[in-house]
């Protein structure tokens, strides 16, 4: 790149901080703001090599593009919050909200800053793993993200310059791959109640691609619950914007909260993710 940006990171989760990692292969530095952080996010900004600062407000002089990654619910008090600094950068609003809201964020952001609509699809970018962050925006700003993320794990894809594009492809994606994981823990735990949840597992591992076919994967949807619930929440606003039924989408994230005392448990079975799901 002619010139590398410094890069900030609004605030290094799981996802966050692995892809501020790749995001410095090009960049000049990446910052994070430290103050009122958890411990495990102290520990992953150590981890992935990001520069702390004291503010938000250091953060936000300091930068040139603003990477956004939150829970769902916090993403317009953040952007709140940047706006009120002034910030005049690109600002990459990645978070899994629907599109209205990202709308809403853009204009709450302008004229001072360029704000670029982001999903990301797939894990995030360690252990071999290449998500896709889908971006939509102004031109410059989109070929801005796009030349930071050249040549690292994190696969970039420009739908245009409309800002809530991108936001829309994360929340229909996720409305099927969530859904058919909560849809596969139900199906588990009814044929469990009759005992033959086994001989389920066993007919769907002969057919090819079915989440049935992968029970493990439950305990895995449990602990993420926290998460995904909210992004089921605003994929089901999308719908009712549409005119199309929400219900479905309302009804899994319903169900996904029956797990939210299991934030992020590595340790958790299949067992105890159904036994919970079973009795809230």
């Amino acid at each position: 790149m002619p010139h590398q940006p410094i890069v900030g990171i609004l605030h290094p989760g799981s996802m966050g901080a692995a892809l501020a990692a790749c995001a410095a292969a090009n960049a000049a530095n990446v910052l994070w703001c430290e103050t009122g952080r958890s411990t495990a996010t102290l520990e992953r900004a150590v981890q992935f090599g990001l520069t702390p600062v004291a503010t938000l407000s250091e953060l936000l002089d300091r930068s040139d593009i603003v990477i956004s990654l939150c829970p769902p619910a916090a993403a317009e008090d953040l952007a709140r919050d940047v706006a009120g600094h002034s910030f005049a950068g690109v600002y990459v609003e990645a978070n899994a909200i629907n599109p209205e809201r990202t709308k809403r964020i853009a204009t709450l952001l302008e004229p001072h800053a360029i704000v670029v609509d982001g999903g990301v699809v797939g894990s995030p970018p360690t252990r071999g793993k290449t998500p896709t962050l889908y971006v939509s925006g102004p031109a410059d700003a989109t070929e801005r993200v796009e030349a930071l993320f050249a040549g690292t794990a994190v696969q970039t894809a420009v739908l245009g310059t409309e800002v809530g594009k991108a936001s829309a492809l994360k929340l229909a994606y996720a409305s099927f791959q969530k859904t058919s994981r909560v849809l596969v823990a139900l199906a588990i735990g009814m044929a469990r109640e009759h005992d033959v949840d086994q001989e389920l597992i066993e007919v769907a591992s002969r057919r090819t691609d079915s989440y049935l076919s992968e029970p493990q994967y439950v305990a895995k949807t449990a602990a993420r619950a926290w998460r995904w619930g909210p992004e089921l929440e605003e994929a089901a606003d999308t719908l009712a914007a549409a005119g199309l039924p929400p219900e479905m989408l309302r009804a899994a994230a319903s169900t996904l909260a029956r797990w939210d005392d299991v934030k992020d448990d590595g340790e958790l079975t299949l067992t105890d993710a159904l036994d919970r799901l079973a009795q809230p």
